[in-house]
């Protein structure tokens, strides 16, 4: 069609058009074109748009059914409705397979049709708006056989035709009360969804980060860089007797990642205290499986399930419990996220539940404490799975995490706390590479760090 249009030669047509752009006063006049391709006029391009009318209505001119078939095209223009068409057919592409989408979008193209009609009938007299509804009847045919998602134009299938025809008969111009009745419920409605973005912000952005209120904490930054050499990553420490907290990275450390193996401290809680294990009977047979560590290839019971992070021995824990139980546990003690996945064999380290570093230290306070209130015997024997060391001047507890994607250690953790004669220390260590970031060499730098802040040699 573009190839084949003529630019426009009819005086009398130039002549109604020029008048139309004096009425709506658009300094930039869009080009216009005649072409044999079509029924009635449209608007077309979204950088440069063009008007493109008929031959046959050129030949057979009505100067008013032109007149108002042009200025239509002209409110198209003004609203840079072929711009908005545009978006509306990437959504329909997009979102294709939603009914929803297709109706909105489809109430979009009349109320688009109806908001143009009742811009011309604002500007024009009173005594023309049948005329002007009387050119809808005439070309109700031939204007509803056009359908170009990238077009606009006087379109419209004949029940959108009815609601137009009907929006004429009753159209009033509007009044300056209705003006400021409309901006100020415009205002009113504007300003209830600007309140209501950081809300939505807030609530949308607690998947990925952990809002940690700084204002009435007793915090110290960390400069341990050299520490922690090319990983990034963060480390929290929490201090009991001083209510006090030492951090690395403060944004790093609130930024939610999967916990990978550090969760199991927590599944082994939830198996105890649902009885599928428990602390005298905890064994489980191996299966024969193989496995990619020689540790997982024996029959395990709590502690050496722990110390090994043997996968299968808390797969099988998760798959007698349910996703419901481990769901309502997740939401009980508010871990991270609190958000499984589908499939309960690796929701610790397929990216849908996560947890910061800050929440790990705070959630270790609360389960060394019993704040969960659960059976003290059951939390007895998870510390006892996860200490790591005991001495004259203390006990270390701890559990290390590695994550892996496509054969590369990304993701290392180790958490846990130091119980002295006369203090609490609560720490959690994350390192973050795109290769060889290992629980155990999140490990080295804990330990590292520890010992420069004389808490643990």
């Amino acid at each position: 069609m573009k190839r084949s249009a003529l630019p426009l030669q009819n005086r009398q047509v130039k002549t109604i058009y020029y008048n139309c752009l004096k009425e709506l006063k658009i300094s930039h006049p869009v080009s216009v074109y005649s072409t044999a391709f079509l029924k009635s006029p449209v608007l077309i391009g979204i950088i440069h748009p063009r008007i493109y009318i008929p031959i046959h209505l050129i030949s057979e001119l009505n100067p008013d059914d032109m007149r108002f078939m042009l200025l239509h095209e002209l409110q198209h223009y003004r609203h840079k409705d072929t711009f908005i068409g545009f978006l509306m057919v990437i959504s329909n592409i997009l979102y294709w397979f939603n009914p929803f989408v297709w109706y909105t979008l489809k109430e979009i193209l009349c109320d688009r049709e109806i908001a143009c009609d009742s811009a011309v009938l604002q500007m024009i007299s009173a005594d023309e708006y049948q005329a002007y509804g009387t050119t809808l009847i005439n070309f109700a045919e031939k204007i509803s056989s056009f359908s170009s998602p990238l077009a606009v134009g006087m379109s419209g299938n004949f029940r959108q035709m009815k609601r137009r025809i009907l929006n004429i008969a009753v159209f009033r111009k509007e009044t300056l009360y209705q003006k400021m009745r409309a901006l100020i419920i415009y205002l009113v409605i504007s300003a209830v969804f600007i309140g209501c973005t950081p809300i939505l912000s807030v609530d949308a952005s607690t998947q990925s980060v952990y809002h940690f209120s700084d204002t009435d904490k007793n915090i110290s930054l960390l400069d341990i860089s050299e520490t922690f050499g090319t990983y990034d990553g963060s480390f929290v420490l929490y201090d009991n007797n001083l209510d006090s907290w030492k951090i690395y990275d403060l944004e790093e450390a609130t930024k939610r990642i999967p916990p990978e193996s550090t969760y199991k401290i927590y599944d082994a809680l939830l198996g105890l205290e649902s009885g599928i294990i428990t602390p005298e009977h905890s064994s489980m047979t191996w299966n024969g499986d193989a496995f990619p560590f020689p540790s997982w290839e024996a029959d395990q019971d709590l502690n050496s399930a722990m110390q090994n992070s043997v996968n299968w021995y808390f797969q099988a824990i998760d798959s007698q419990l349910g996703i419901n139980r481990v769901q309502g546990f997740l939401n009980k003690i508010e871990y991270g996220n609190q958000t499984t996945s589908s499939n309960l064999d690796l929701y610790w380290s397929d990216f849908s539940l996560k947890i910061s570093p800050l929440e790990q230290v705070t959630l270790l306070k609360k389960f060394n404490t019993n704040e969960f209130h659960l059976n003290s015997q059951n939390v007895f024997s998870v510390k006892n799975a996860i200490k790591i060391a005991s001495t004259p001047n203390g006990n270390f507890y701890g559990k290390t995490g590695t994550g892996r994607v496509n054969g590369q250690d990304i993701n290392g953790w180790f958490i846990g706390y130091v119980e002295t004669s006369d203090n609490s220390y609560y720490f959690a260590t994350n390192i973050q590479s795109d290769s060889n970031a290992t629980g155990k060499k999140a490990f080295e730098i804990t330990s590292d760090i520890l010992k420069k802040l004389h808490i643990w040699n």
